[in-house]
């Protein structure tokens, strides 16, 4: 079930109709969120419900058991339990055929004929995202870093909560679990601002990633064709506002889903293509993964307490890793690696250049944040590596006889387009929606939405799934 499909605002309406029901206690109503979250989940493939429960009833236990189990022994292995459970499912669903292609193609160098079909698996809606948020459960218990759920209810609905359940926020359980120990109601004030936010969601996706740059993004790197350097940089800028669009488009749904329901999700994205740097980046854009990688890997694997050379290499091997956690296939291992060469690369220049940042060389070193990361997205979103090649190649004016495939109107489109997502981001790098709102007049707002809800209406989106489920 889609945010952006009529069939979803059926489904929320029941649900917030049950919800504000005077008939239901606290408890009935977070069985029915529970049970709504099932269904949620399970209109794409009911059956992938089971790997839900298997999880949450894993976790749960293995959670429980940390709480007051004080052997290390036994400690350690209620958390191998969880760790090989929640990494095997993710292994096998998401990177079984990955590792089979690597296999066979390692063991055909070596010259023996050997041929493995492909395994026919579905990918299950969103593995990555709950297995990670249900994995920072247990790794909390065992470091003792937070208290166990009070009920297997709260705990399972903190795992399937349907709002963020297919793409995040990545929500740790000290800021959900404890949002269900007592009733839950929002404000009029929270209802209006979620359901504003909820319209910009949709309107972000549906107006803006799908009807304005997704056709251009997919002409472009799905052309099969030599591309002119002109339109190999129009085509990946347009994918860079299409998966910004999309992505935060769905974080904002979800926060104001959330927030209909008295309930408050974690902000994931704050204006990232304003950032100054890699780092800045990484504080901007899908700021839940950024923190699970740098509390639960980066840090783990020494973080910056041992030496320069230990810093760089865990650097490195955490964006190398948070590249796979994104597809299963080299062109995201490749990605996460310019991430890690870039940080790496920031850092060492730091130690260099002792520069003061203002409003001039800031715009400066933004606008060259964004470039270099626009590189990035080429194998974000290139198939193959052959296109992600010819992409580069072309973005760098190294192939001349490149065609021309796209209209000045649509590349006008675009860079229209780019440059207001790139202004507004610089505009409000420092402050937020709400900060603007407060100050904004009622009437403004009031006008901006419905205007918002009108463009939506007249984009008639065609219910196409959001980017980040496939991961």
């Amino acid at each position: 079930m889609l945010f952006n499909s009529l069939s979803f605002v059926a489904f929320l309406i029941i649900v917030l109709a049950l919800y504000y029901s005077k008939f239901l206690n606290w408890t009935a109503k977070k069985r029915m969120l529970l049970l709504s979250s099932y269904v949620f989940y399970g209109m794409w493939n009911p059956p992938l419900i089971i790997l839900l429960w298997i999880s949450t009833v894993v976790d749960w236990t293995a959670g429980k058991k940390l709480a007051v189990i004080e052997d290390k022994r036994k400690r350690k292995l209620w958390l191998l339990l969880s760790m090989i459970v929640n990494l095997g499912f993710l292994a096998f669903f998401k990177y079984g055929n990955f590792l089979l292609e690597n296999f066979t193609s390692i063991v055909t160098s070596l010259g023996w004929d050997f041929k493995a079909r492909p395994l026919d698996i579905i990918l299950p809606m969103g593995i990555s995202f709950y297995t990670f948020q249900t994995m920072s459960y247990t790794i909390d218990m065992y470091q003792r870093k937070g208290e166990r759920a009070r009920t297997f209810l709260d705990f399972a609905l903190y795992v399937t909560f349907f709002p963020q359940l297919v793409a995040g926020p990545i929500v740790r359980a000290k800021d959900l679990i404890t949002q269900f120990y007592e009733p839950k109601k929002a404000t009029i004030n929270q209802f209006i601002w979620g359901l504003f936010l909820l319209t910009i969601g949709v309107f972000q996706k549906v107006v803006l990633a799908d009807a304005l740059l997704s056709s251009t993004s997919d002409a472009v790197f799905d052309a099969g064709k030599i591309l002119h350097g002109l339109d190999a940089w129009v085509g990946t800028l347009a994918f860079s506002g299409q998966i910004f669009f999309d992505f935060a488009g769905y974080s904002t749904c979800a926060i104001g889903i959330a927030l209909m329901l008295g309930i408050v999700l974690p902000d994931n994205f704050r204006y990232p293509y304003a950032s100054i740097g890699f780092s800045d980046l990484w504080r901007r854009w899908h700021i839940s993964l950024s923190s699970w990688l740098r509390d639960y890997l980066y840090i783990p694997l020494g973080g910056n307490r041992h030496g320069i050379t230990r810093m760089y290499v865990a650097l490195m091997l955490t964006m190398l890793l948070g590249g796979l956690w994104h597809g299963a296939a080299w062109t995201f291992v490749i990605w996460g690696a310019l991430h890690g060469i870039y940080l790496v690369g920031e850092r060492l220049l730091k130690n260099v250049i002792k520069l003061k940042i203002n409003a001039w060389n800031g715009i400066f070193l933004a606008l060259l944040t964004y470039m270099l990361v626009n590189i990035t997205w080429v194998f974000f979103r290139a198939k193959e590596f052959a296109i992600a090649n010819d992409m580069i190649a072309s973005m760098f004016f190294m192939n001349s006889e490149g065609e021309k495939i796209l209209g000045v109107a649509e590349i006008g489109k675009v860079l229209i387009v780019i440059s207001g997502l790139f202004l507004c981001h610089w505009i409000m790098r420092n402050t937020s929606m709400k900060e603007v709102s407060i100050k904004t007049p009622s009437w403004v707002l009031g006008v901006l939405w419905a205007i918002l809800f009108f463009l939506i209406c007249l984009a008639q989106g065609s219910g196409e799934q959001f980017i980040y489920f496939q991961f």
